[in-house]
This record gives structure tokens, sequence and C-alpha cells, in this order.
């Protein structure tokens, strides 16, 4: 930090943490770092730092925490919540130098943990202890009697990536951890928030700090990003690929010949560099990592390309991530999301997407990785496959709905809009874990109490009434997960206390029952269960082809050896739930008619082809598609408001689905005009409650404990986190009978728009 640099926040670090500053040879505080600093050193008020990556965040908090921390009289904690155990790993490597320093002690608290590391903590409960809730709900469920001995030193909770947590059955885990820590406690402990990526500043804020109270203070980083760089290439799958076999090394078809033509070109354009490659499913993983190794083997230069996913052995995943990190060589890596949060693997040249993005959000996270470096720009490379177009195809090839949908999201990405997470879900099904949890850590409670302390006013659950409380706590009872006793107290029943002593509660959400791959001896990884398998099937994984000699029901293990050959295994994956202002962007961008500078020949064809198709079926028109025995109902509308409609039709005797930018009716003999009809019907009526709108549908458990609701509160539960019943409303209100009469049939435009349809 050079002298002629003025800033008040680093002399009010300790001097110690000052000194390091130096050393490192910083030139400056970043910004989060400089309006961070006065506000939580002083340790009294909560936190949101949003930033982009790489902009210090994880400094801006610790410094001062630290600081503050040194000037206790007595010892005292700092507890990091993080959702990945890797990035627990990544903080300890980069806090460990500063903190020995200090002669502050950093522990790690995770499965992959020592024993006798935790046992260490548990004896001192000071300095900086990193944890995952998972590892933070088998404390207070195994210590509950010395919860508040364990975190009575606790001067700040501190939540990487928080917008992970927001909307999810771990972030509502989390709340309620912390709730139960600071009741124990009988105090409010300093909430700090980090974030890359937040939609909605005050929605993440009342998440951090649910209830009554002083908000959260917001701090949004004003540093300006990197310069962004953007092409998106297109490429066209043919009607028809002759199967032909070359040497045994794969399956040719009309899928991996265009997969094999990506690959080839990033195979070009990437060696020689470190890149992130997101293909959006673990399957897509596995393919490109074999075709990108293959290449490298064909042209006998060493090896660029990395798998990294969830399903692969820890190890297998270090050397990934360390190959990133060194810099002697260079290195790809072909990843899920497991590499969309703050690990550090160093700068990345470029960032790769094939096909749309979960989401805008993710996207943005994504690309967070690029640009890093001072000078450099972010750089994006997108890559967008379709069909080509023939008789037989469908709506989405038509109107190259893939491309538009990568468009569009790119658009809103250079407005810096993305989407706001979904957190006013219920989350009944981790409501049943935290119940069970609370008994456990209390040896057992009252109604009232679980209900005071889970479910009051400002607590985590408050949505959910005493009624709806009572409702669930005798079903609870009625499967077995509770009793109660003979003076009113709730224990845990037969299955409530098996479930509870298995290391697999400590997770609130749903982990698949998978067999492990073992070659000689070795663990590979891990293969969902749901794959199908036969003794002799060839398998790609991590990058290379096995042959599966074994498999033992018994031990969950498939036995493999390498072999040449093989079919990518069906790993599930894929695109999020598409918000609705990413179809409404995708609308805007068919009813322009300029080029987009970042979209190369092919793909800028795929828009041009978009566009004159929009035109040609009258789409700004048009509500009501026919489509030989079924009609899309086209909305423009997100998946949630989408669902809901298609709740509406189904309560009426149609099967309807969610169809892209609209809803997909079978009309089983009835006419347009019938459901045109059940539509307007549906707008005259108030809206059903969730119960009654999904009274008949099925398959309804999403969530790991779903199965322990009843039936009433299940479909409660999953409305509020799957559908947008007022989004939906508001559009079926905007129908006009003789307007979309009119509209919905017509060959050609007419001069009677309705904009309520946009």
């Amino acid at each position: 930090m050079s002298e002629e640099i003025t800033s008040t926040a680093f002399f009010l670090l300790d001097e110690r943490i000052q000194r390091f500053i130096w050393a490192q040879g910083w030139e400056a505080l970043r910004d989060a770092q400089e309006r961070a600093i006065p506000l939580l050193i002083k340790g009294d008020c909560d936190v949101i730092i949003a930033a982009a990556t790489a902009a210090g965040k994880t400094e801006a908090a610790f410094f001062p925490a630290l600081t503050h921390l040194l000037a206790l009289k007595e010892p005292g904690l700092i507890v990091y919540v993080s959702p990945l155990k890797a990035l627990i790993n990544d903080q300890f490597g980069r806090l460990d130098l500063l903190c020995e320093l200090l002669e502050v002690p950093v522990w790690p608290w995770h499965g992959d943990i020592s024993s006798s590391t935790k046992t260490r903590f548990l004896s001192k409960r000071e300095g900086v202890l990193l944890i995952t809730p998972e590892s933070m709900e088998a404390l207070l469920c195994n210590r509950g009697s010395s919860v508040s001995a364990v975190f009575e030193r606790t001067a700040f909770f501190i939540i990487d990536e928080l917008h992970a947590f927001i909307g999810s059955e771990r972030g509502k885990q989390m709340q309620s951890l912390l709730h139960r820590i600071e009741t124990n406690l009988g105090r409010r402990v300093p909430r700090i928030g980090l974030s890359a990526t937040l939609g909605d500043m005050q929605l993440a804020a009342s998440f951090l700090r649910p209830g009554n109270g002083p908000a959260p203070i917001l701090i949004e980083s004003r540093e300006s990003g990197a310069e962004l760089k953007i092409l998106v290439k297109g490429y066209e799958e043919p009607s028809f690929v002759q199967s032909s076999s070359h040497d045994g090394d794969t399956q040719d078809s009309e899928e991996t010949i265009t997969s094999a033509h990506v690959a080839s070109h990033l195979f070009k354009v990437l060696r020689g560099s470190n890149n992130l490659i997101f293909p959006n499913s673990r399957r897509e993983v596995e393919r490109y990592t074999y075709l990108l190794n293959k290449m490298c083997a064909t042209e006998q230069v060493p090896n660029e390309f990395w798998p990294h996913h969830g399903s692969l052995s820890k190890e297998i995943r270090s050397e990934t991530e360390a190959a990133l990190k060194q810099k002697e060589h260079p290195a790809t890596a072909i990843c899920t999301n497991t590499l969309e949060l703050g690990i550090d693997i160093g700068a990345v040249r470029s960032v790769v997407q094939i096909g749309p993005p979960p989401s805008v959000a993710s996207l943005r996270q994504r690309l967070g990785r690029s640009g890093r470096r001072k000078g450099e720009a972010a750089i994006l490379r997108g890559y967008c496959i379709e069909h080509a177009v023939d008789t037989r195809s469908s709506f989405s090839t038509e109107l190259r709905l893939s491309t538009v949908q990568m468009a569009a999201m790119i658009s809103l990405l250079t407005k810096n809009w993305f989407e706001p997470p979904r957190a006013h879900g219920m989350h009944l099904s981790t409501l049943i874990q935290q119940i069970l949890s609370l008994i456990a850590q209390r040896g057992g409670a009252t109604i009232g109490q679980v209900y005071t302390q889970l479910c009051g006013l400002g607590m985590p659950f408050e949505g959910v009434s005493k009624e709806e409380f009572m409702v669930l706590v005798r079903h609870l009872g009625s499967k077995e997960l509770l009793t109660q006793d003979s003076s009113g107290l709730l224990l845990h029943g037969r299955l409530g206390e098996k479930f509870v002593n298995h290391y697999s509660f400590y997770a609130a959400f749903n982990v698949d029952e998978e067999f492990r791959i073992i070659n000689g001896g070795r663990l590979l990884g891990t293969f969902p269960i749901s794959q199908m398998l036969t003794v002799g099937q060839r398998i790609l994984f991590a990058g290379k082809t096995w042959l599966v000699e074994d498999i033992d029901e018994a031990q969950k293990s498939i036995h493999v050896v390498r072999t040449r050959g093989g079919v990518p295994p069906s790993f599930s994956g894929g695109s999020g739930r598409v918000h609705t202002m990413v179809r409404q962007e995708m609308r805007k961008i068919l009813e322009s008619n300029g080029k987009l500078p970042y979209l190369d020949a092919v793909a800028q064809r795929f828009l041009d082809e978009a566009r004159e198709a929009y035109i040609h079926k009258d789409l700004a028109n048009q509500v009501l598609i026919e489509q030989g025995n079924e009609l899309l109902v086209l909305t423009w509308h997100g998946d949630a408001a989408n669902e809901t409609i298609a709740c509406f039709l189904r309560r009426r005797g149609y099967v309807a689905t969610l169809a892209g930018p609209g809803v997909e009716v079978i009309k089983a003999g009835r006419s347009s005009d019938d459901i045109l009809a059940a539509l307007l019907d549906a707008a005259v009526d108030e809206p059903p409650s969730f119960d009654i709108l999904l009274k008949d549908a099925t398959n309804l458990q999403q969530q790991k404990w779903d199965w322990a609701l009843p039936d009433n509160l299940l479909r409660t539960a999953y409305a509020s986190l799957y559908l947008d019943i007022d989004e939906a409303f508001r559009w079926i209100k905007c129908l006009d009978t003789n307007q979309v009469r009119n509209k919905s049939f017509s060959s050609a435009p007419t001069d009677n728009d309705v904009s309520g349809f946009h």
C-alpha cells in the first residue's frame, strides 16, 4: 500500500493485519473493504457485502472481524459457514498464514476432518471455526447440552456464498441453526453475509436476519467489473446421420458428431490457457472430457482437460483443482456448478457455456472467474446447438429457443439483472428435520416450545400457523417419527430415533443413493443407483472409458477396468427453472430486427430464422398455437407461472405440462375453443387455494422429508416453492374473450394488439 494512498479504513485494522497487507504488496484496499471495515470493526451490526468475484469480499469480512476479536479482553470466536467442504479447505489455506501471524487458531470442521482436530477445538472454543450447515447440525444434535459452551464466545457468524443458501433447504436449515444457537446464548450474534450474486438486496437482508430488529446494512461494491468480451457460436445438428463405427472408441450419432465439432473448436481455442467449460450436466462433462482427452492423445500433446463434478471422488476433484492452480502447465476444467462457487482456482482466461445456463445469476457467477487479472477482459464463449429445421420440426426447433434463450440471458447479464431467489417457500421438509433435531438437542420438548422456537414471530418458519403445526405433529406421530410421553413432552418415535442417529440425518437435502466405482482398489467416485448397469457394459467416467467387471449389490460397489469405447452414463442435471424476465427478454429479441454483435454467422442465422418463424406464425398476436393433437398456450412467462396455469387446466380435466415459453395441452377430442373457455373460466373465479389447486396432482415429493408430510401440507409446501399463482392469475385476467378468439386462430396480424400478453 503506497504512502500516497490515504485510507481511513486501513488504519482501523490491527497493526499486524496492516503489516500483512503491506507484505502482500497491496496498492490499496478494495471498495467493499473500505466500506465494510468501519462497520464491522465495532462488532454490533449485521452486514451484507455484495461484490464481484475476486473483489476482496472475504478480506472485507475477516480483516475487521479479526481486528475486533484481537481487541477483546477474552478469547473470541468467528464462525464461518460455507456451503462446500472444498470452500472450507480453500479458506483454511487462505486464512492460515494470516491467523498464524495473529496467533489465532483456525479450525476446519466437516466430514473429512479428523476427530482429534474437532476435539482440540472443543477444548479451546476460540479462533476461527470453518464449518458446513451439516456439521453444525451434528454439533447441535449430539452436543445439545453444551451448545451454549461451544458457541459462548462467538463474535460473528460469516455466511459465505449467501446466494447459494437463499430459497434452498440448506438455507432454511442454516437460518434455523443460527437462531437456535442465539436462543441458547440469549443474545444476537452479528451476521455477515458474503455474495457475488444477489438479485434483490432487501430480500437477502430479510433472509440473513428474519424478523424484527435492526435490518442488515447493505454494501454493494461500486467497483466496475472487467471489460466483457462475448462470442456465441452456433452448431447445427443434421436431420439424418448415417451411423458408423470407426475405431470402437465412440458411437457416432447426431449428438456425438455435433459434440465432436464443438470439442474440436474448444481444443483449438483453449489449449495453452486456463479455462472453465460448463456443459450443464454431469453426463455432458463426461462427454466433453472424453472427447478433449482423446484429441490430446491423438495429437500426442500433454492432456490439458480435467473433469470436475459431484459424483467424482474427492481425489479426482482435487487433481483438477490443483491442475488449475499450478502455473507451470495450462489446464481447463470441464465442470458442473461444483466450480461455480468461490473455491480459489486462480484466474482463468475464459468461461465456456455450452447451451443456455441454468440462470442469469449462475452465468454471472461463472463469468466472475474470468478477467480477474489487472487489465484482462472477462471472456465468455457460448455454444448453441440446434437441430436442422425440417417438416417434422418442433415449435422449439423452429423458434431456435436454445439460441434465443442464451441471447436473452446474455442481454440481461449486460443490463446487470439476475434472478431474485424464491425466498418465501415454506420448506416444511426442513421444518420436520428441525423439529427432530431440536428434540435431540433438548432431550425432549413440549409442542409449545418447539412451535415458539421454530415457527413463532420472527422465527425461520414463521409462516406456519398453529393449526398447521398441530396437524403436522399429529401426522409425524402417525409416522412413528414423534411420540409424546405422559407429561406431554415430545420425544423421538421408533423411526425418528433411527433417522436422527444416522449420519445422513444432518443434511437437509436429498442425497441420491449411489454405487461406488472402484478400479483395482482405488475409489474413482460414485454413480447414481438409478443408472441401469450390467456386467460387460462400457461407461465413461472421469473422462475415461471403463468396462464393468462386477456389481456388488450388498456393498453398493461397481468394479471396473480401463477399456476403449463406451457410451456416456445418463447423469441427471441440466437447466434450472426459467424466470419470467428471461422469457420476456426472449420475446423482445424475437420482435426486434437488429443483429447481435456477439453471435457468429451460424448463431445469427439461427436468430434470423427464429424471427422469421415468429412473424410467419404471427406470434406477436397468437396465444394458442395448434400442434396437431396438442395445443400450445403461449404465455412467454416463467416456469412458476406456467406450471400454475397448467394446474388450472388440470383442474378442468386436461392433461397440461410445461413447454418452454408456454403450456402444452393434450386436446383428447376437445377443441381449442374448449381449452380457451377453460382458461377464461379460471379468470372468473378467485384464485383457488394451493390445496385445491393441487388436489389431484402426483409426484409432489421433491424434498428430503416430503414423504412425512400430510397430503394437504405437501401440496401447500410444493406450491410455495414451485408455483406463482398471482403471476399466473394476472396473465389469465389479461385474456379477453373476443380479442383472444380473433387473434388465436388468425393467419395474419390484426390491429387489435393486447399489451397484457407482453
